[in-house]
């Protein structure tokens, strides 16, 4: 039987409004975009999540250049339209001197990507930050500024540095925020704000809360949600565990209850917290010191489900060795309503994913969950049980091919 002309022109119409909305015939539509930053070409590269499988295929024009050198992490602006990659640089990981600052062959930098209705990035302009060697990034919840941590302060002392920026609501650019607080000699205001020596991350938390971390410390910092300015808590510092054999290598904080969870790659241990009475304090919760889940070592990064039910951890190395493709894997737990955390009882966690995984990030829907993987150069999806917490494989397929040496990734909802 053939179709009529009327029937052959909504046939057509209803092909075109699928491509338009990035429909096919096989998936259920774009809900998100991911991007995933790659040291050894210096590249990110993009895909399109697919909404009925998770499968990912590749944005138009991928790979991007990620605007620097060792691009370490990514972020993305509330809304969608605006990416930042933060760029290492490479050998300038010497401390300032009182004389002469860190010898820099290429310096670190942050490129921003303003972001079309494909998931394309298109690049904009880079900024610098005020200390040497970033190594993190975040933005606050508002996404009006943005935070980036250096390894060494400009001041020759050792300590590390914030370098905070407000952000331009229309078009994405990034202006300095001087340290109001602080002056220099002549009166002016410092460009930068201090930390703790060695700082390996930073989180912008609930409550106007900023925290940062390193090897075996967290310090707290009030965030004014309309200046962007910095001030230390009054509680000052919280160091965690006891002994040098605490290696703290993540920080992740969770929704308006205020749940803290660090990862200790040393001593393969989850530490739980709650901001406190006072002013950003962290306040341990009960049973906060927790063992990873059995045959793991090495925890690098977690995230907490967008339920707040569970939180996963991923996990670089195993008892039976490290950084081979079985060795990798994802620890998974539940969430009580005090923050405490338990080991996920299913038979199959700790769950699978690619080699060396550095960072993890849930789609918009809250379907899949994605690391991204450093020693194979891959992006691992599994579909998330929102109600048990148990990962899954997706159902074409789990591992895709991305950028050599892997580091972060970032995901945004489809705009």
């Amino acid at each position: 039987m053939k179709f009529s002309k009327i029937g052959r022109i909504v046939s057509a119409l209803v092909a075109s409004a699928s491509l338009g909305l990035g429909m096919t015939a096989c998936g259920g539509g774009t809900i998100g975009y991911l991007w995933a930053l790659g040291t050894y070409y210096n590249q990110i590269s993009g895909f399109l999540i697919d909404d009925f499988t998770g499968n990912l295929t590749a944005i138009p024009q991928s790979p991007f250049s990620s605007g620097g050198t060792n691009p370490v992490t990514i972020l993305v602006k509330p809304g969608g339209r605006f990416v930042y990659v933060i760029n290492q640089g490479s050998n300038d990981t010497v401390a300032p001197t009182a004389t002469a600052n860190a010898s820099q062959s290429v310096a670190g930098n942050i490129s921003e990507y303003s972001v079309g209705g494909d998931g394309t990035l298109t690049f904009q302009q880079t900024f610098t930050s005020q200390g040497v060697h970033p190594m993190w990034a975040t933005l606050d919840s508002t996404g009006n500024f943005l935070y980036v941590l250096d390894k060494y302060a400009p001041d020759a002392t050792g300590n590390g540095s914030i370098t905070a920026f407000t952000v331009a609501a229309d078009t994405g650019r990034l202006a300095l925020l001087p340290n109001a607080a602080i002056k220099n000699a002549n009166g002016t205001p410092t460009a930068y704000f201090s930390v703790s020596a060695s700082p390996i991350m930073t989180k912008v938390g609930s409550g106007g809360c900023l925290y940062t971390m390193n090897a075996n410390s967290v310090y707290a910092y009030v965030q004014s949600s309309t200046t962007g300015q910095l001030t230390l808590a009054t509680t000052g510092s919280q160091s965690i565990g006891n002994g040098s054999a605490v290696q703290l290598s993540s920080i992740n904080t969770s929704g308006s209850a205020g749940f803290i969870y660090l990862t200790d790659s040393g001593q393969n241990q989850i530490y739980s917290f709650q901001a406190g009475g006072t002013a950003c304090s962290l306040a341990q919760i009960n049973g906060s010191q927790t063992a990873n889940v059995a045959t793991t070592l090495q925890p690098v990064n977690s995230i907490v489900s967008s339920n707040g039910h569970f939180l996963y951890v991923i996990n670089q190395g195993s008892t039976g060795g490290t950084q081979s493709p079985t060795a990798s894997s994802i620890s998974a737990f539940t969430i009580n309503s005090l923050g405490q955390i338990a080991t996920l009882s299913d038979s199959s966690n700790p769950y699978s994913t690619g080699s060396g995984p550095v960072c993890l990030a849930q789609d918009p829907s809250n379907q899949y969950l994605y690391t991204s993987n450093n020693t194979d150069g891959t992006i691992t999806g599994k579909i998330i049980d929102q109600n048990r917490g148990v990962l899954a494989p997706l159902q074409r397929g789990s591992t895709f091919p991305s950028t050599m040496k892997s580091t972060c990734l970032a995901i945004s909802g489809s705009l």
